[in-house]
């Protein structure tokens, strides 16, 4: 879900603005990794786990900017889009670590 709000977001403003920025297709490029990574993550890869959480992290910092930038300039639909996005990684943030501590608990039980 993160992947595709992601891309979906990310085009829509690169394609709707006078001026597009490279910039504005970051979000897709991560996009892009986690939908190609999806398959790994769920087959539980520890390490594609944690780039994918390592890289959500990242995107969550780096999305400040823009969201500072969209409410400077008051541009509503771009803090909007970025608000999603990031809205977005912070659930999906949050569902991967409840989902380390799961796999952590059922470890612990086995053992």
């Amino acid at each position: 879900m993160n992947a595709l709000v992601l891309i979906g977001m990310g085009l829509w403003g690169y394609f709707s603005s006078a001026s597009p920025s490279p910039t504005a297709l970051i979000p897709v490029g991560f996009g892009a990794i986690f939908a190609l990574v999806t398959p790994m993550f769920r087959k539980e890869n520890r390490i594609v786990a944690h780039i994918v959480v390592l890289l959500t992290f990242l995107l969550i910092i780096a999305l400040f900017m823009p969201l500072r930038g969209a409410i400077g300039r008051g541009d509503t639909m771009g803090t909007v889009r970025v608000g999603i996005m990031l809205a977005v990684s912070v659930v999906a943030m949050g569902i991967y670590i409840k989902s380390f501590i799961d796999a952590r608990k059922a470890r612990a039980s086995k053992e």
